[in-house]
């Protein structure tokens, strides 16, 4: 068992050797020592033993009345007694380790060669919306973008990969205060410039007048409280600040200046945004706009006041109590009538079962918006919306930088744009330190570049459990040994190399009949490796959780680079073996790059 899923989920081979020897297991301890429907469950034998499945005997010492070495020896002679496809065990005190026949090995591995869909699951006929990315309009993407883009993409793609229907969603919050921050600044400040005069990406543009008004709104606080005004009385009487929240109550009316001033700056970061995601390589099937869902979510604030859902305080906001809930009491319009974040999110919700009629909804949020989502779904069971018990809230942590290895725009906060700049300028000094250039044309140094600084970023930010904080490493990405993208990709790549250099030597490798050739301990592992592939993928779908893959696609590699090490392939003399590992090295590849699709990465085909 390999982090709790085995063979039985699927067809293969192994499943059937799998159960046979769960139930020959079964009759050992029924004939043996009386003891009926036993439970027995198999675990995957420890790399330093010799076995393939491992039965634990302990639980039955008291019931057998023996030790367990002894219980284990009698089993052990039992099975191989009665069970075709165990060659032998292996006692290790309370352990009983089976290893299979190569019979078994060869039937694993015709059988992976000819599965007509080895890298898809059926059907589960069962919809999912997955929301991701959810940028403002007031800044560029910075690096916690990153992972939530790479994040979404990627469980999507496993979804999907797991036989679901996947949707997946952009909510792009181009309203509200902290939009109306830019817009103030750039009217006192902007003088007119825009992207194409300034020669500044739209997106980083405005987030250059997010910038200035903090500034100017620090400034104004200190001088207010230098006149002796209280600090949290400062920042409400800001006179910028006052000036930002009358803009909204404008926008909200629909001022028509205002609105202009809006769509213009919208306009530039939604460009700025489609370069950012073209170099991210991810996609989305719809784009919602805040601004297009706050008035829906307005209109359910008006139906939960009617049911009694919720209610509203003397000073005309309206609020919910979740005090039942272990909660509190949660604004979810305020006095003036504008709406806050909960209210578009009920909209949002509301459009997109409209859209989808998914019952099933995934939101890619930081942790930070924990308390967030769980008053979001309190709100959505108890207005009993049809779609209010599907949703789920993948909460991901921070990701940290060593001090001073990256630029950043604030000092706090590392630009996307930059960040994938970088990796891929890192990809190239370290490829061309490595004199692996040669033969490559200029545009197909970029590709390969390309295609190995975003896949050293993206493999680095999923192979953490999304719950998990982290701390990236940029050039500890970027190695070519170890845990990371580049090494799984220069894998990849060596084993392309190998089967055009077969396919040049018109060497066919399809495997009818192995004749029972005896596999050493290496190719049964691969075999054992590329046969989990489909039960890594219910995992990860089951868990929300990329790391899974990226865990896998390291193990295949890792134990392909074992067996290339370990003998000749392309220059094995006997037809049989070679045409052996030849097959194991073609499935090694095709794996390697289904694998990488799932995560988002690209699998060069030469490095």
């Amino acid at each position: 068992m390999r982090n709790g899923y085995l063979y039985g989920l699927f067809d293969f081979p192994m499943t059937r050797i799998q159960d046979e020897l769960i139930t020959s297991i079964q009759s050992a301890l029924l004939n043996l020592f009386q003891i009926e429907n036993a439970d027995v469950v198999l675990q995957e034998t420890k790399k330093e033993f010799e076995g393939t499945f491992t039965f634990v005997v302990f639980p039955f010492t008291k019931q057998a009345g023996m030790a367990p070495p002894q219980i284990a020896q009698k089993i052990g002679e039992y099975v191989l007694e009665n069970l075709h496809g165990i060659s032998k065990f292996q006692v290790v005190q309370g352990f009983l380790n089976f290893s299979l026949a190569d019979i078994i090995w060869a039937e694993a591995l015709i059988s992976l060669q000819n599965d007509p869909k080895p890298y898809h699951l059926a059907s589960k006929n069962e919809k999912i919306l997955i929301e991701y990315s959810s940028p403002n309009t007031n800044k560029p993407l910075h690096l916690g973008h990153l992972r939530n883009n790479f994040l979404g993409f990627s469980v999507a793609q496993i979804l999907q990969a797991g036989g679901y229907e996947v949707i997946k969603t952009n909510l792009v919050n181009d309203r509200g205060i902290h939009i109306c921050k830019s817009m103030l600044a750039y009217q006192k400040m902007g003088q007119g410039e825009t992207p194409s005069t300034s020669g500044i990406k739209g997106d980083h543009l405005v987030g250059k007048y997010y910038v200035a008004f903090d500034k100017a709104y620090k400034a104004e606080m200190e001088v207010l409280i230098a006149q002796g005004v209280d600090p949290e009385k400062a920042k409400s009487q800001a006179p910028i600040m006052m000036e930002a929240q009358a803009m909204l109550l404008a926008w909200e009316q629909g001022d028509a200046e205002v609105i202009r001033l809006w769509e213009m700056m919208n306009e530039w970061v939604l460009s700025g945004f489609e370069k950012s995601y073209a170099q991210m390589g991810v996609r989305f099937d719809k784009i919602y706009r805040e601004s297009n869902t706050y008035l829906l979510g307005k209109k359910i604030v008006d139906e939960g006041l009617q049911s009694g859902t919720f209610f509203k305080k003397e000073d005309q906001s309206v609020w919910i109590n979740l005090e039942a809930e272990g909660l509190d009491e949660k604004l979810v319009l305020r006095k003036d009538g504008t709406s806050v974040y909960i209210t578009q999110d009920m909209g949002t919700a509301q459009l997109k079962f409209e859209d989808f009629g998914a019952k099933k909804s995934v939101y890619v949020v930081g942790n930070e918006q924990d308390y967030h989502f769980e008053v979001l779904f309190h709100i959505l069971k108890k207005l009993q919306k049809p779609y209010s018990f599907g949703n789920y809230h993948l909460s991901y942590g921070m990701v940290d930088l060593p001090s001073g290895k990256m630029k950043s725009r604030e000092g706090t906060v590392v630009d996307a744009d930059d960040l994938m700049a970088e990796m891929v300028q890192t990809a190239r000094e370290r490829t061309t330190e490595l004199g692996k250039i040669e033969g490559f044309s200029a545009a197909e140094l970029d590709a390969l570049f390309n295609q190995l600084g975003l896949g050293a970023l993206k493999y680095f930010l999923l192979k953490v459990d999304p719950k998990k904080r982290m701390l990236f490493n940029p050039l500890e990405s970027i190695d070519f040994q170890g845990n990371t993208g580049p090494f799984v990709q220069y894998t990849h790549a060596r084993i392309c190399s190998m089967i055009r250099k077969a396919k040049e030597q018109a060497i066919d490798f399809q495997l009818e009949n192995m004749n029972e050739t005896e596999l050493i301990a290496s190719e049964q592992e691969l075999i054992y490796l590329l046969g989990m592939y489909k039960a890594r993928i219910e995992e990860a779908a089951a868990q929300y959780s990329p790391a899974v893959i990226t865990q896998y696609a390291y193990d295949v590699a890792k134990q392909f680079n074992k067996l290339y090490n370990e003998v000749s392939i392309l220059n094995e003399e006997n037809a049989i073996k070679r045409n052996i590992r030849l097959t194991l090295a073609d499935l090694t590849g095709k794996t390697i790059r289904e694998a990488f699709e799932l995560l988002g990465i690209q699998s060069p085909e030469r490095m």
